[in-house]
């Protein structure tokens, strides 16, 4: 079997659905930002230090440490244009990447220390979205973050819904894991359900099985940000046959998304390394999962270095490259017809020849 390479794999149409914004700055555009708005703790003014610094920073074996290094990208991000700049830059690296569509969220409520109000910082990022794709192939939608460890998640809900015509896709909770349930932020949950609108939840990374059940049968979570701890309700039997739990039989059957994100899992500690994350033995046992970058700055990945080391790691081929392609189309939070038509007429034209 011939692997794909990393110049094809970049050409190939690409579908990410878990990114943070302010995981994904240009190191340059850090520093200009910086200098800019008059943030004085940078670390370093050198972009290339910079860069190392945040992978040194977020490689850490822990959700809160990997989550420290994101004061200083948010810092910067407290101005209509810093807002603009980095959501047109990000539009443009991913297309670049060769992903055409993707679902880029970040938290409103982090990025009105300037002065903005929430419906500012929204409309400045999507503004930004938009000037980003022009004249590009990529689509982008927006998904609207409340803090996990805040008590600003109805607020951040209702924001989500009033933009939802104007380029936000959904809504979704981050954050430190462990200690701050799902079900605190049930009313928010509870409010998009009402208003037949769409929600992802982060579970299942810092903490086991315990925060993917709240997530998925007391929320009604429709993917799973990460849930790569759904390992630790699968056993195996003396020969080795895999033996799936209630919960984790029930997130298969139920072909819940897992917004899988191996580079992210190894810096944060979920997984112990590429070669050990468990993304092969799910794929195996064919639950919907999705590869993702997380945080493209903090991991130094994107979407074409996180599919390479699936090729490098596990030997997955074309037809594989697809399946995860198409799982993550199926998944996205933009209209059926919509997610077909990229299916049809974008994916499959580009993978047929090469998955054969």
């Amino acid at each position: 079997m011939i692997h794909p390479t990393a110049e094809e794999v970049r050409a190939a149409p690409k579908v990410l659905l878990h990114d943070h914004l302010d995981g994904g700055l240009r190191p340059q555009t850090v520093v200009e930002l910086a200098a800019e708005t008059g943030y004085a703790s940078l670390p370093t003014t050198d972009a290339d230090d910079l860069a190392r610094w945040m992978v040194r920073g977020a490689s850490r074996l822990d959700l809160a440490l990997y989550l420290e290094t994101f004061a200083h990208t948010v810092g910067v991000m407290q101005t209509r244009d810093a807002l603009e700049r980095v959501a047109a830059e990000c539009a443009a690296d991913l297309d670049d990447d060769g992903v055409v569509y993707a679902e880029v969220r970040f938290a409103p409520e982090l990025h009105t220390e300037g002065g903005l109000s929430l419906d500012e910082v929204v409309e400045a990022v999507v503004t930004g979205f938009e000037a980003g794709r022009e004249g590009r192939s990529i689509r982008i939608g927006t998904l609207l973050t409340a803090m996990r460890t805040a008590a600003r998640s109805l607020e951040i809900a209702e924001l989500a819904i009033r933009h939802r015509d104007r380029g936000v896709v959904g809504f979704d909770i981050a954050g430190a894991e462990a200690g701050n349930p799902p079900t605190r932020h049930l009313d928010a949950f509870h409010l998009i359900q009402r208003e037949n609108f769409h929600f992802t939840i982060h579970a299942g990374e810092a903490y086991g099985p315990p925060s993917i059940w709240e997530a998925v049968q007391y929320c009604g979570t429709e993917r799973l940000g990460h849930g790569v701890r759904i390992t630790d309700d699968i056993g195996f039997d003396p020969d080795g046959t895999p033996r799936l739990g209630r919960l984790a039989a029930f997130v298969r059957d139920r072909r819940i998304p897992l917004e899988l994100c191996p580079t992210s899992n190894v810096h944060t500690g979920a997984a112990p390394s590429i070669a050990d994350h468990p993304i092969k033995l799910l794929s195996d046992l064919r639950f919907r999962i999705t590869v993702n970058t997380d945080n493209r700055l903090m991991s130094a990945t994107s979407m074409t270095r996180e599919v390479m080391q699936l090729v490098e790691e596990f030997g997955f081929s074309w037809a594989d490259i697809q399946w995860l392609t198409i799982n993550a189309m199926k998944s996205a939070f933009i209209p059926f017809d919509e997610r077909l038509e990229i299916i049809n007429k974008v994916v499959k034209p580009a993978y047929g020849p090469l998955a054969l």
